[in-house]
């Protein structure tokens, strides 16, 4: 009896594997996945974000950050857009995602897209498209975005704690995090450098500049000219201030991101993480001393294969009707 309980298990996992490894890498993904049965779909999401980036560029850094956040926990599959029930706290509503906006503009991009094609998209490839078209309004790259995504039916406020990268985390943390999630060392750094776009409020990072460790110290990584200046705008219990991230350009998408870190004036613990280790630290001397930058072409690619990680596709999961609650 044992020995055919130990062979169901193996070949349980000789099945489940393969199709777990799927998920991870993205496969059922493909460009132009609604081409016969929706193929106005990416047509719509842009015309809905040129429409809002054009009154409102500000949501374009927040838009990016969605996708990245919905990414993270449980994979590229809509979960940070499901509010919470009485019985279950959803993503949504974790610390770190308190911050986050943009739930409205996908909205309004779904119901243009279930309009013309009721019940084909999925609420998670329309994230994914706004993130690219988001950052393409802000004069950034331009990537193909494959799609074929669809949507879970569990978020879970824990998992956002355990699974999102802070901005407090040092270069050991953050490289274990990615690696948990299939992205290299090149894609931690490549990515970061959309902090060249949005604003943070002052309690981001404030630790930096007035306790940095319990001590009422600043943090010696920091460079000592850009804390006053940072002094000058957040005070030490500031809630409300937000800041740029990139100041002078923080909604226009370029590489000037890295020219602030290789100064030591990365507004986060995380932006500075890059100096401590060789090949990050590499990228961005190398982003800031070569004029013909590839960082718009890294972006891309890096994008693509974030948005890969621990999808649904095929039969798994649903298409939501309405990106904020389950069918």
């Amino acid at each position: 009896m044992a020995t055919s309980i130990s062979s169901v298990v193996v070949l349980f996992q000789l099945i489940l594997l393969p199709f777990l490894f799927c998920l991870v890498n993205g496969e059922g993904l493909k460009v132009g996945f609604y081409e016969k049965t929706c193929p106005n779909a990416e047509a719509l999401v842009k015309e809905t974000m040129d429409q809002v980036m054009a009154v409102a560029p500000s949501l374009g850094a927040p838009l990016l950050r969605l996708h990245f956040h919905d990414c993270f926990v449980r994979g590229c599959e809509g979960s940070v857009l499901l509010n919470s029930t009485r019985n279950n706290p959803a993503e949504k509503d974790a610390f770190p995602n308190l911050s986050l906006r943009g739930f409205q503009i996908i909205d309004r991009a779904k119901l243009a897209v279930e309009k013309a094609c009721p019940g084909v998209v999925s609420c998670a490839d329309i994230v994914a498209l706004a993130a690219r078209d988001a950052t393409v309004a802000l004069k950034g790259p331009y990537w193909q975005v494959e799609t074929g995504r669809r949507d879970g039916r569990v978020s879970i406020i824990d998992e956002a704690l355990t699974n999102l990268p802070s901005s407090l985390d040092n270069i050991t943390t953050l490289l274990q995090r990615w690696h948990q999630k299939g992205l290299s060392r090149k894609d931690l750094v490549v990515l970061s450098g959309g902090h060249t776009i949005g604003t943070s409020h002052c309690n981001a990072f404030t630790n930096r500049l007035y306790n940095f460790t319990g001590k009422g110290d600043t943090d010696p990584s920091m460079d000592s000219n850009y804390i006053v200046k940072l002094k000058e705008k957040c005070k030490a219990d500031d809630q409300t201030t937000l800041v740029e991230m990139d100041p002078g350009s923080y909604k226009t998408f370029d590489k000037h991101y890295y020219t602030l870190v290789s100064k030591r004036r990365g507004l986060f613990q995380s932006d500075s993480a890059l100096l401590d280790n060789p090949k990050t630290r590499a990228y961005v001397k190398h982003q800031v001393f070569h004029f013909k930058s590839n960082f718009f072409e890294d972006f891309g690619v890096s994008m693509v294969k974030m948005g890969r990680v621990q999808v649904l596709t095929g039969s798994a999961g649903e298409i939501r009707k309405v990106c904020s609650r389950v069918n």
